[in-house]
């Protein structure tokens, strides 16, 4: 009944034994947050409390409903009382791009299990935060159905953590609070990179962020007695519990109309039909509704991807397909040739018609996406993510469907590795594959070989070890069409970076050392690296006279990202240049213009930002590699000037984004004021990094 759901969500919508048989699916998430503890406390009484009963009413409950519970998402994180995993990642930021195994295994829940109404578990707002959210709403949904049941048992969870009888003046909790109806912006459900707001595009039609009230982590772990801590955590398990109970009398209760509109979410995409926008008509029974809750978004009729464009295309395209079908997108592939609103597609190229259950998966993830700096003054998080722009494939939309070519149901990727047969191979560097492929090479000894272009050439002599890593990591190494300029080392990298650039870069196979202010202090033996990047943790001016030269009598090439990576720079006098920040607050993709060469040759020509930051007064010698476009640069997301007219994208149009030159002191430095590394958003654009790190 699951399957006929998911798959032929028009039958299943007629289908009396759907009605009458099958048992609604509740998923609980908890602890997502390694830090915020409590939901596992309370998921652990439910399912004691379950298990144990032998009343009429849980045996109904349980005849009814599947009710699936995932203790904690997060046990590294639990353990370590650290909000990320062990990875350093957020987890309740990766759901888009699912970089990290916690998440991929609640990704595979949501596709096997198709949960109609799910509850995230986290902590700590006071009044105890219940969502649905404020504006902008996911323009993906279909947000009528989704509104509809995800305040209804909004209203429920309320009425059931308020009925705990605890008080502001007595307990210290204030009454709970429904963003959507309670506050005007700042709490969205905009990106796809939270829980619940991933599920609606697998079925959820009531899926809910809920806050507990009482602080017990960081500092308050540390400082608060122990009888408090427990106390508090004792309330917190209380209300997780109360939400839980609520949840799950909401589903049981509404049952069919849950099941309907499940089905009816599926069956629309399946159809192809229009969204229907919210209002006090579409969704009774919520008030409030106003033009500020209206995001819907036009579906193309089917999107492509082409084969056979570039070596680029064919790794990246590889990898974004691959993650398609991970999201349980359908994805076909042509058996030949064919033609589509004027453009010429060859056998190979992959097809995703967008008249199927689960358009709105498909669409987050290859959509450009939209500007919607003109809709709220502030945004929770991210506001741009479009994987169809920044993971380094070719993506075109069409607004006519592709013609009826033999076609076989993608379940992999076709295979992309290639070598040569003969004479120098040419690798492009233009996917992290392709880095991780370079960096293997180096580190068997083979002698390898950049070219004018920032491409690498590998000798023949190595074709053994190219096929391997062709095979292993679908890259293809084409007949060298250029001649190698400079030998390629080994780079071996101190890097003060996020978890996710440190992650990012051992992806594309670099041997890194984090290290920080502390550790330089220390006294860093400056002989195991040949690189430093800076993004974060280190100060140039908080370093000690020791350290300072010490790492000047390194010279080792410096890659600054972002603010820190623009103050390490002025801090220490690298290069001649003035970093500008932009308004703090902006973040999304942007339209930029590659200059080529060794480290934006083969570039997308967009890229991503969170603070954008652009260089202006380049000294001598200063190279621009990038500049973001002219005109409005922002393609998606939430860049608005900041209070004093400042800092918006005018300022940054037209202006050096990356920029190249050597320091005084021979050193040769790269600043980029975008995010290359960003999170995986940018895989296409991680190359930049490998690039500049392997140019000297």
């Amino acid at each position: 009944m699951r399957e006929l759901i998911g798959n032929d969500p028009a039958r299943a919508a007629k289908d009396p034994r759907i009605k009458a048989r099958y048992k609604t699916p509740v998923f609980i998430n908890n602890n997502i947050h390694g830090n915020e503890w409590e939901g596992t406390d309370a998921a652990l009484k439910l399912v004691e409390e379950l298990a144990k009963a032998k009343d009429a009413r849980t045996a109904s409950l349980l005849s009814r409903n599947r009710i699936l519970l995932n203790i904690t998402a997060n046990p590294d994180g639990r353990i370590a009382g650290t909000r990320a995993n062990a990875a350093g990642f957020d987890l309740n930021r990766d759901f888009v791009t699912a970089t990290q195994p916690e998440t991929r295994a609640i990704r595979q829940i949501a596709i096997d299990r198709r949960p109609a109404v799910m509850l995230d578990l986290h902590g700590y707002v006071n009044g105890t935060l219940i969502e649905p959210t404020t504006p902008p709403h996911g323009e993906n949904y279909e947000y009528d159905l989704f509104l509809k049941n995800a305040y209804a048992n909004a209203l429920g969870m309320e009425a059931a953590v308020n009925g705990l009888g605890y008080t502001a003046a007595e307990d210290g909790v204030r009454p709970a609070v429904i963003p959507f109806r309670d506050e005007k912006e700042g709490w969205d459900d905009w990106p796809p990179i939270f829980t619940p707001q991933y599920m609606p595009f697998q079925g959820a039609v009531a899926s809910h962020t809920v806050e507990f009230p009482m602080t017990v982590n960081n500092s308050a772990y540390t400082t608060l007695p122990v009888e408090e801590l427990r106390r508090r955590a004792a309330i917190n398990t209380d209300i997780a519990g109360a939400a839980m109970r609520a949840t799950l009398e909401y589903t049981d209760t509404h049952r069919t109309s849950v099941i309907a509109d499940q089905i009816e979410t599926f069956r629309r995409g399946a159809a192809g039909e229009a969204q229907r926008p919210v209002s006090e008509e579409t969704v009774p029974g919520v008030p409030g509704i106003g033009p500020e809750d209206v995001y819907t978004t036009r579906f193309p009729r089917a999107y492509v991807i082409p084969a056979g464009r570039g070596q680029r295309s064919a790794v990246a395209a590889a990898r974004l397909v691959a993650h398609l079908v991970a999201n349980d997108v359908r994805v076909g592939q042509a058996r030949r040739a064919f033609a589509l609103e004027g453009r010429s597609y060859p056998a190979g190229s992959y097809i995703v018609d967008m008249h199927q259950p689960k358009r709105g998966m498909a669409n987050v993830i290859l959509a450009d996406g939209r500007d919607i700096s003109a809709d709220v003054s502030t945004m929770y998080d991210i506001s741009g993510w479009s994987l169809g722009l920044l993971w380094g494939a070719t993506v075109e939309r069409s607004e006519k469907r592709a013609p009826r070519v033999p076609a076989r149901a993608v379940h992999a990727a076709s295979a992309t590795g290639y070598v040569a047969p003969y004479g120098d191979l040419g690798l492009r560097l233009d996917d992290p594959k392709e880095l991780a492929a370079v960096n293997s090479l180096l580190a068997q000894g083979v002698r390898v070989r950049r070219a004018a272009d920032g491409s690498a050439v590998v000798p023949g002599s190595a074709r053994g070890a190219a096929r391997v890593l062709a095979e292993r990591l679908g890259v293809r190494f084409e007949a060298a069409a250029r001649r190698g300029v400079a030998d390629m080392h080994r780079t071996r990298v101190a890097a003060a970076v996020t978890s996710g650039e440190l992650f990012a870069l051992r992806e594309m196979g670099f041997e890194v050392e984090p290290v920080s202010t502390a550790v330089l202090d220390a006294g860093f033996d400056w002989s195991r690296a040949d690189a430093l990047v800076v993004s974060s943790g280190l100060d140039y001016s908080a370093l000690t006279p020791a350290a300072r030269a010490a790492f000047e009598a390194s010279g080792v090439p410096v890659v600054g990202l972002g603010e820190q990576g623009a103050a390490f720079n002025a801090s220490a006098g690298l290069l001649e240049v003035t970093a500008v920040t932009g308004n703090g607050d902006a973040n999304g993709v942007v339209r930029v213009t590659n200059a080529g060469g060794a480290i934006t040759g083969g570039a997308p020509a967009h890229t991503f930002v969170y603070t954008p930051g652009w260089f202006t007064a380049l000294g001598g010698g200063v190279r621009v590699e990038q500049s973001y476009a002219t005109g409005n640069p922002l393609v998606s997301g939430h860049w608005r000037a900041a209070e004093d007219g400042g800092g918006g994208p005018s300022d940054a149009a037209g202006r050096a984004s990356v920029v190249s030159g050597v320091a005084a002191s021979g050193a040769p430095v790269v600043l980029f004021g975008t995010e290359p590394l960003f999170r995986a958003h940018p895989k296409g654009v991680f190359a930049q990094i490998g690039r500049a790190l392997l140019a000297h």
